[in-house]
């Protein structure tokens, strides 16, 4: 599985790319094709808060619904409006599509991403469990 090196990745399969003061929230290629077919995004809102970890969308497939967690405390700035109505281009290209981007308030944060070899480690385990 290609997993691109300049993305920090969390535990439960958000992908996230760092610009200046803000990261754009994606998910992985294991995450969208473990869910299948995505048919509704539930994005948040420009200027909702959201801490570290709490649900701030939801991606449902035809197999199931999943929450997108915030990867960083933050304010939402930019919200990928395109999914809306075509929400099966996080199947198609999933590293190319973000779904929300927030301004995040603690650099520290940031720290606590996993890197591509990282995130590599964790999918290893994740398959071998199974």
């Amino acid at each position: 599985m290609d997993i691109p090196n300049h993305l920090k990745f969390t535990k439960t399969h958000e992908w996230i790319r760092v610009e200046g003061d803000e990261v754009f929230v994606g998910i992985s290629d294991f995450a969208q094709s473990s869910l299948g077919e995505v048919v509704y995004i539930d994005l948040p809102h420009t200027g909702d808060s959201f801490s570290r970890g709490e649900d701030a969308a939801a991606v449902e497939s035809v197999k199931a619904a999943n929450s997108i967690y915030a990867p960083v405390s933050g304010t939402v700035t930019k919200i990928n409006e395109e999914l809306t109505s075509k929400p099966e281009l996080l199947n198609k290209a999933p590293w190319d599509n973000y779904i929300f981007a927030l301004r995040y308030t603690d650099i520290a944060e940031l720290a606590d991403l996993l890197d591509a070899e990282g995130y590599r480690s964790l999918l290893e385990q994740e398959t071998a469990q199974h």
